[in-house]
């Protein structure tokens, strides 16, 4: 090989590691522990009826994970232990542009959310010992409410964004899990060890579509900044 095709091959090595250090490690001396679109993409699937579709958006350099649910529910989780006591903030931005008039959302029938963004704990070796946060943008719940899921109450749902105010607005969101978790299931966790999202229409057979940028756990509360594509 040339000695000026090598020079180029090093360089653009270079450029792809500088870049990936960039998009996947936390700062250097920080706890905190971020998940790009690009991440969250290639997370394990959790189908529940059908494939929601998750791709990347990208313009102008930005990128978020855009999700479509034509009557399918699928969730994109990674199982990770998350240091409460050390980054208890989670932060992201999220972006709805559909929602589903009239829906009870505290129905089997009607648990259905153009997004939303869960964390999960274990509370013992069995499968189902596991006690989740669901933060969603609901259709028709006030926001600031909260409810247990039609199907188990160790899921518990919290209203962070309610109908259609706010819609097709990319919102900020900042949440302190360990209070969460205080006010809905009375434990304060060291702890969680998971974090999922999810765009889902199967209970209802409704379509739904939104945005995710960057989910990031975090020491301090400032607000993320959110795309503008």
């Amino acid at each position: 090989m040339p000695a000026s095709s090598t020079l180029v091959s090093s360089a653009l090595r270079w450029l792809l590691l500088t870049w990936l250090a960039v998009v996947i490690t936390p700062a250097i001396g920080s706890d905190d522990q971020r998940f790009s679109p690009y991440h969250m993409e290639n997370w394990p699937t959790r189908s529940f009826e059908g494939e929601t579709d998750y791709q990347i958006i990208e313009e102008d350099g930005q990128a978020a994970l855009q999700a479509r649910a034509n009557g399918q529910a699928s969730a994109l989780y990674l199982e990770r232990e998350i240091d409460l006591d050390k980054t208890p903030y989670l932060k992201w931005c999220w972006q709805v542009d559909s929602l589903y008039p009239g829906l009870d959302e505290t129905t089997k029938a009607g648990d259905d959310y153009p997004a939303r963004v869960y964390v999960a704990r274990k509370t013992g070796l069995l499968p189902w010992q596991i006690e989740s946060v669901n933060y969603v943008w609901s259709s028709n719940q006030p926001a600031g409410s909260a409810w247990p899921n039609a199907f188990t109450d160790r899921a518990q749902l919290l209203a962070l964004q309610s109908g259609e105010q706010k819609q097709s607005q990319w919102v900020a969101e900042v949440r302190n899990v360990q209070a969460d978790y205080q006010r809905l299931f009375g434990e304060r966790p060291a702890s969680i060890d998971g974090v999922a999202l999810m765009t889902d229409g199967d209970n209802a057979g409704g379509d739904a579509s939104a945005r995710y940028s960057t989910l990031v756990f975090s020491a301090d509360s400032n607000p993320p900044d959110c795309p503008t594509l």
